[in-house]
């Protein structure tokens, strides 16, 4: 059974740092990416950040460019969202997502999110 869980988010003021980690487990195929999304109350959930497993190309949201990075650890099955500069419009349930088999960005397994709340 494929779980992936989250861990990182909590109660930051504006300005600060979270670093929100995601690992992966039983999966039977290799990873071919993961992302992060976040989902705000009442809004849609909206792509963050995404990095393939084999290249080194991470893709962003324009906003959450320059102050969000994405990265990954093979060995462990782990992506990181390190999140700087957070402000209150940041505040959402963050998910983690993975692909695998076939490259691309259409994610098959997501995690259950967690709270991230950036007080001002």
């Amino acid at each position: 059974q494929v779980q992936l869980v989250e861990s990182g988010g909590g109660l930051v003021q504006a300005g600060g740092s979270l670093r929100l980690s995601c690992v992966a487990s039983g999966l039977t195929f290799s990873i071919s990416a993961m992302g992060w999304f976040r989902q705000a109350p009442g809004k849609e959930r909206e792509f963050v950040a995404a990095i393939s497993w084999s290249g080194n190309s991470p893709y962003y949201t324009n906003s959450m460019k320059g102050r969000f990075a994405i990265s990954r650890d093979n060995a462990q099955n782990t992506v990181y969202l390190q999140m700087n500069s957070l402000n209150p419009e940041d505040t959402a349930v963050y998910f983690c997502a993975v692909k695998v088999g076939s490259a691309g960005y259409d994610f098959d397994y997501w995690g259950q999110g967690t709270q991230v709340t950036v007080s001002s």
